[in-house]
């Protein structure tokens, strides 16, 4: 299997980014690290050799990036709105880079799917909801999609414009929902350990109410917030949904 690693200067974030390429052909699947970690956690936790299979038959490629995490919500020596900025920097270097960047390698434009665990899964499906013309689906697992938990009470617009429990009850741009609804929406959570399935509930019931079609996937108490539940889930979903 191809596993390349890629770096290069942001001038979004003013620092080198690096992002590893797993496969060859098909859609691309966009990981999203957890809290504080960097873009071979995948590959460190074994995700990347639980999706192999699906990687090797040329069903997709995986491209797995940076977090800045440390630089913006975890950082508790920044000022809130210092960490407010640089959130929004990461989601230009993703829009303005890092997509840009995935369609070069696919010799073209291709459907990007973006997936995550824990706060990964939090950024995959923000990307997708700010931005479903460039992002055709996610999977998002063991999330929480209200920032504010992140916060510690601050917040302003660019707060707001990316917790989804905040800005998507009030969506009502046609395009922008017309767009979502296309989308292919994956919401899972274990219900073990650790696990905090109601903020899943939460995303589905908005989803539900804004008409935006979704699967809510709810595995059993034996399913802890680890990466032996994400072991099963990711190559569950790619599997068997795409």
């Amino acid at each position: 299997m191809r596993r390349e690693i890629h770096r290069w200067w942001s001038p979004n974030l003013n620092k080198d980014m690096e992002i590893a390429v797993y496969g060859h052909w098909g859609f691309a699947l966009l990981m999203f690290p957890t809290a504080a970690a960097d873009f071979l956690e995948y590959e460190r936790f074994h995700l990347i050799e639980a999706i192999a299979p699906i990687l090797e038959s040329g069903k997709c490629k995986a491209y797995s990036i940076n977090s800045i995490n440390q630089e913006s919500w975890l950082n508790n020596h920044m000022h809130p709105r210092a960490k407010s900025i640089r959130h929004q920097q990461y989601n230009q270097y993703v829009a303005e880079e890092v997509v840009p960047f995935i369609f070069n390698d696919c010799n073209g434009a291709v459907p990007i799917v973006t997936t995550g665990a824990s706060l990964g899964a939090y950024h995959a499906a923000n990307s997708l909801f700010r931005r479903p013309d460039l992002f055709s689906g996610t999977i998002a697992m063991s999330g929480v999609y209200d920032l504010k938990a992140y916060t510690g009470g601050y917040y302003d617009d660019d707060v707001y414009f990316n917790s989804p429990v905040d800005y998507l009850p009030n969506l009502n741009d046609p395009v922008i929902l017309d767009q979502l609804r296309r989308s292919r929406i994956i919401i899972a959570s274990g219900q073990g350990p650790w696990e905090n399935p109601a903020a899943s509930i939460q995303l589905s019931q908005i989803l539900h109410q804004k008409g935006i079609p979704h699967e809510l996937d709810l595995w059993g108490h034996d399913m802890p917030h680890d990466w032996p539940t994400w072991r099963q889930m990711l190559p569950h979903f790619l599997a068997t949904r795409f």
